[in-house]
C-alpha cells in the first residue's frame, strides 16, 4: 500500500476515489517513563521514550489506515495526514487518514 502526501501518486493516474481511510490509536505514559523523563526534562536534551512511544503511535495508526484502505479495494492512499492530540491525562491519540484511491 502506497501512501503519499500529495493529491497524485507520480506515475499513476487515479482512476477512483474510495473515501476516506483512518486509523488511530491511543497511547499512555507509564509512571516509569515519566520519573526517567521528568529528570531528562531538567537536564535538557530530547525526551527519547516519549519520541519512542509517539514513533510506535504514528505506525500503528498508519498500519491501521492501510488496513482501512485495503478493505474498501484501495490501491493507495493520497493526502495522507497525520494528528495528535491529548486526550486523557498521559494519553495521546494519533491519528492517519487520506483519500483511498484505485489506478487505472
Amino acid at each position: 500500500m502506497e501512501f503519499v502526501t500529495t493529491e497524485t501518486v507520480p506515475g499513476e493516474e487515479i482512476n477512483d476515489s474510495l473515501g476516506i481511510a483512518r486509523g488511530n490509536t491511543v497511547k499512555a505514559r507509564n509512571v516509569g517513563r515519566d520519573i526517567t523523563q521528568s529528570i531528562r526534562n531538567i537536564t535538557g536534551g530530547e525526551l527519547k521514550a516519549y519520541s519512542e512511544l509517539l514513533t510506535d503511535a504514528r505506525d500503528e495508526a498508519l498500519e491501521r489506515m492501510a488496513e482501512d484502505a485495503r478493505s474498501m479495494g484501495a490501491d493507495a492512499v493520497v493526502n495522507v495526514r497525520l494528528e495528535s492530540s491529548e486526550i486523557a491525562n498521559g494519553g495521546s491519540e494519533v491519528i492517519a487518514y487520506g483519500t483511498a484511491v484505485t489506478f487505472e
